[in-house]
This record gives structure tokens, sequence and C-alpha cells, in this order.
């Protein structure tokens, strides 16, 4: 995104428009005025804007969303691993959960590895053991 933006500064500055508005702001072909400016940069704000709400905003909404389901995990939620492995959620720790993958296999797993909560469970205290 920083090269895209940086690529079209560059090409902004050498073309020939740009060498034409230089030399008719000043007879002496010394500066700026303000209308020349905002003609040359508008463009370049207007495309960040743009990229603003189109890409960053819901990236960042989508990545609250997530950090949101994954510290609100408890026990009996069936979660969708990063490696792609499905299981249930048998006990919550502080930055680990124990998930059961198959009848009797229980791993450990880091809560960031967990990609998407699936189904929610019966609300139950988180280390309770199975009754």
């Amino acid at each position: 995104m920083r090269t895209l933006l940086a690529t079209a500064c560059l090409l902004l500055a050498s073309s020939p428009a740009f060498a034409q508005a230089t030399n008719a702001a000043a007879p002496g072909g010394g500066g700026f005025d303000a209308q020349t400016m905002l003609v040359q940069f508008g463009p370049l704000v207007l495309l960040f804007v743009l990229f603003w709400f189109m890409i960053i905003r819901p990236q960042q909404r989508r990545q609250r969303e997530h950090q949101q389901a994954v510290s609100a995990v408890k026990r009996g939620d069936t979660i969708v691993m990063s490696s792609g492995m499905i299981g249930k959620v048998v006990r919550v720790e502080d930055a680990e959960v124990g998930v059961e993958i198959a009848q009797g296999v229980t791993v450990k797993v880091i809560k960031s590895m967990i990609a998407d909560v699936r189904a929610r469970g019966e609300p139950a205290a988180a280390n309770d053991a199975k009754g």
C-alpha cells in the first residue's frame, strides 16, 4: 500500500503537467500558489481517503471482532484452528485453551491461533470437570 502511494507520488512529480504547473505558477519559476498545490495533491488526498474507507477501516473492524470472539471463548465452544482442525474447547486458561480434537484426544492451543469460533456451547464455568 505504501509502495503504491509512493509510486503515485513519484509519477505525479515527474509528469510533464507538474513541470508546466511549476513554470506557470510564478514568472521567475520560483514556487506554487495554493490553487496549484490543491490541484496537484487533491487526487492523492482523495486516493488516501478512498483507501481508508474501502480497505483500512473494514480490516480493522474484522480484526477487532476476531479479537473479541477469541477472548470470549468458553468451554463447549466449537472452534476452527489456524491449521484447519476443528475441535471443542474443554479448558480455558489465560493464553491457552484445551481443545478436544477427537474422542479422548485433547491438545493445548494458543488462543491467538484460533481462526474462528463456529458454534457457541452451553454456558458453563471455564474449568469445571465434566459431570
